[in-house]
């Protein structure tokens, strides 16, 4: 505690005091939405959807009333996903001319004795989107359902199909998907298990998923010939259609937080206990379907990752997607296992698993129980390594244990107390220091962000192995160009104290002199929880913007952004997020430590208060200069800090094979 209060301040240390000690739990997402409705039904009206990006086709085949609830807890379900409705009949169906009275609803009649299979097939054939969800008419689907489709197929690229978790109407968990065995007899996953359950929250892969709601890719639904007509029950069709969709190289995802209500039963109160499917299936090829085995990789962190809020979040995040690229199965915990909202449902919605209370006790009593499971775990910074790293030692064992320092630390507050002259600033630097060789030198291998730090460590630690993994971007390119655009930007986490120096020194030592030239130009400051030292400087010229959960439309229209950071250590996420935006940099030497960045060919870089205003007025009057900077810094993202690049080092610093 001591140490966070010399170093990061009494603000900080109450913060972080606050956060291990409320421990927030996962919000309990409670029982299920239900429609009860009362007759006569008066018809859904749907909303037009002149481009839908879905269609959903429901067969008709229970009664009114219960199509009618369908269909209404599709209206009641809060999408922003533009949708269709297909109702599939057949002609002598005498509920069809009570369905035609439903607007925005589109009614496929087939001929009378036409299969199910076979009518299936008629209206997807029809369809007018990329997506297509086949949906029973006994459902009552939940918020969020549609969303979490298609924004899951959006994220994974290798999906074919993606399934929805069933639940009963009470809450309990129907299902998650099928596993089939080598016999090929399938076996229904998470029947009765606890829905809140970590293991049962994330996307998977599965053999199969129950017709009774799941979505496919239009194109690859044609492609393989729709449902098979020599299936007989929706069991059999589900299972043939994920079988081929293996067999063209695509995976079967079970979505959990996509959710749906199957009741089973007309009288809409007591479900029926799912039908056994002990027998097997004849046509079914289980080596071609069955899932492999994920390595899994353990991650743990300080706190929950909170990617649209500071560098290390996004960083973590992006490291996650590639190991999943790699073939691993990710399952994270803070190491205070708390599970704040919504950032353990993006991680499931991704495939991670989320570990939280009360499920998990303690990080030491899981890996006591399951630590064998892990092939690699990976400890971020050093005060969460301190804390696991001796259970992941006795208890993983065969693990790989890598120490992620995200940032040397000791570096970090070493600088800070030269920048302040603090004698007793340095002491905490030196026993930070000693506390991370010695997390280094019990890991397997450690991570830095730099070849600038493992130049440091080369030589304060020789015997420790060392490899660079380093920040994760996506590489969006400029949106606009130079003549229209204006201001200035800075973008930091407050909870981090060189972003507060860096703010206060900007505002009062360089703004003055870039405002005598550029008397209308502002310099815009998001960052969550701006501190009192920061609040009091709002006004002449500097915005104060708080926590912006989508900075793409001001990186769309600065000038420029600025890195005036006076210490520090590690590769800074601001200048990685607005060179990968096309936006030009004024920073300091210190900010572009490790980026592989050249003055005035990919950055401007000064470290006095004149020489960073210079910069910053030369950049904003030059746009010649202005599209060089740009064009230069992208291109150092793509060859160093892209997704590509990211993996690269992974299959090195794992020594994976490289892919063919």
């Amino acid at each position: 505690m001591l140490h966070v209060l010399r170093t990061e301040g009494a603000r900080v240390l109450m913060r972080k005091l606050h956060r291990r000690l409320s421990n927030q739990a996962l919000a309990a997402k409670g029982p299920p939405t239900l429609l009860r409705l009362a007759e006569p039904f008066t018809p859904i009206v749907f909303p037009d959807a002149a481009a839908p990006s879905i269609s959903v086709i429901i067969p008709v085949q229970r009664s009114l009333r219960s199509i009618h609830h369908c269909l209404a807890a599709l209206v009641h379900m809060e999408t922003r996903t533009p949708f269709e409705v297909i109702l599939a009949a057949d002609l002598d169906d005498d509920r069809a001319w009570r369905l035609r009275r439903y607007p925005g609803v589109r009614l496929i009649q087939s001929a009378p004795g036409t299969t199910l299979p076979q009518r299936l097939n008629q209206a997807a054939q029809r369809t007018r989107s990329a997506l297509i969800a086949f949906l029973s008419d006994d459902t009552q689907v939940q918020p969020g359902w549609l969303d979490t489709l298609v924004q899951t197929f959006a994220e994974t690229a290798d999906a074919g199909i993606i399934g929805s978790r069933l639940l009963y109407p009470d809450g309990r968990q129907h299902g998650l998907g099928w596993r089939i065995d080598a016999q090929g007899i399938p076996h229904p996953l998470g029947h009765l298990a606890d829905p809140e359950h970590p293991a049962c929250n994330y996307r998977r892969p599965v053999a199969a998923c129950s017709l009774t709601a799941l979505a496919i890719r239009a194109d690859l639904f044609h492609q393989i010939g729709g449902f098979a007509p020599e299936a007989t029950t929706p069991e059999t069709l589900a299972i043939y259609l994920a079988q081929r969709v293996w067999e063209q190289g695509h995976r079967v995802y079970c979505q959990p937080l996509s959710r749906v209500v199957w009741f089973r039963t007309e009288d809409r109160q007591v479900p029926l206990d799912p039908t056994p499917l002990s027998y097997p299936l004849p046509l079914y090829r289980p080596s071609l379907s069955i899932p492999a085995q994920r390595l899994r990789v353990l991650v743990v962190d300080n706190y929950m990752i909170t990617p649209d809020r500071e560098s290390g979040s996004l960083r973590m995040l992006n490291l996650f997607l590639i190991l999943q690229r790699l073939g691993y199965q990710v399952t994270f915990a803070a190491a205070n296992l708390e599970a704040p909202q919504p950032y353990v449902a993006e991680l499931q919605r991704q495939g991670c698993e989320v570990l939280y209370r009360p499920y998990v006790r303690s990080l030491a009593d899981h890996l006591a129980k399951q630590g064998a499971r892990y092939r690699l775990v990976i400890l971020s910074r050093a005060d969460a390594a301190s804390q696991t790293i001796e259970a992941a030692r006795r208890y993983c064992v065969g693990a790989r244990i890598i120490f992620d320092t995200v940032d040397l630390h000791f570096l970090r507050e070493s600088r800070l107390a030269t920048l302040l002259g603090d004698r007793g600033m340095r002491l905490l630097a030196e026993a930070r220091k000693r506390q991370e060789l010695a997390l280094m030198r019990q890991a397997d291998l450690t991570w830095v962000v730099s070849e600038a730090e493992r130049a440091i460590l080369a030589a304060e630690a020789p015997d420790v192995p060392v490899q660079v993994v380093s920040n994760i971007h996506r590489i969006f390119g400029s949106a606009n160009p130079p003549a229209a655009r204006r201001d200035l930007l800075f973008i930091g986490a407050f909870s981090h104290p060189p972003n507060r120096d860096a703010v206060c020194f900007f505002c009062d030592q360089v703004m003055p002199i870039v405002r005598r030239y550029l008397p209308e130009v502002r310099f815009q400051v998001i960052g969550a929880d701006p501190p009192p030292e920061i609040l009091t400087r709002a006004g002449d010229g500097v915005e104060l913007l708080g926590h912006v959960p989508d900075v793409a439309p001001f990186f769309a229209n600065c000038r420029l952004s600025v890195a005036p950071l006076r210490y520090g250590a590690g590769v800074k996420g601001k200048i990685n997020q607005s060179l990968a935006y096309g936006v030009p940099v004024v920073a300091t030497s210190v900010a572009v430590e490790g980026m592989h960045l050249v003055n005035g060919e990919s950055v401007l870089i000064a470290d006095t208060p004149e020489g960073l205003a210079e910069a910053v007025i030369r950049l904003y009057q030059d746009d010649a200069l202005w599209e060089r900077l740009s064009q230069a810094g992208i291109e150092v993202m793509e060859r160093h800090f892209s997704f590509d690049a990211a993996e690269r080092t992974l299959r090195s610093a794992l020594a994976l094979e490289t892919a063919g």
